[in-house]
């Protein structure tokens, strides 16, 4: 029998290690939740934004961003500090890689 689109989309999320109910609450949730981002953090947070589908996936889920292609947007957007957004970055990756770890357990 074949599967719908949305049957694949959430074998596929699931096999990327990834819950189809957790990205549908954070998309219901995307415009009810305003942040404030502070301007020290700005470049970082919009970077971060940028590498949304730089993920290196294994077979347990998203292990970590893709660095070369970090490297890539910092010449790209010439960023001043590398060191400074690269350490950042890996603070918002490790995060980012709780969480899903905690979608996973779920």
């Amino acid at each position: 029998m074949a599967q719908t689109g949305e049957e694949e989309t959430d074998e596929d999320l699931k096999a990327l290690g990834l819950m189809p109910e957790a990205i549908a609450d954070l998309q219901s949730r995307k415009d009810a939740e305003d942040f404030e981002v502070w301007e020290e953090n700005l470049e970082t947070v919009q970077m971060f934004m940028r590498m949304q589908t730089q993920w290196n996936v294994g077979v347990s889920g998203a292990v970590g961003l893709n660095y070369p292609s970090l490297e890539w947007l910092c010449k790209l957007y010439a960023v001043m500090d590398p060191v400074a957004l690269f350490e950042g970055i890996r603070i918002m990756e490790a995060t980012a890689l709780t969480c899903f770890q905690e979608q996973r357990s779920k």
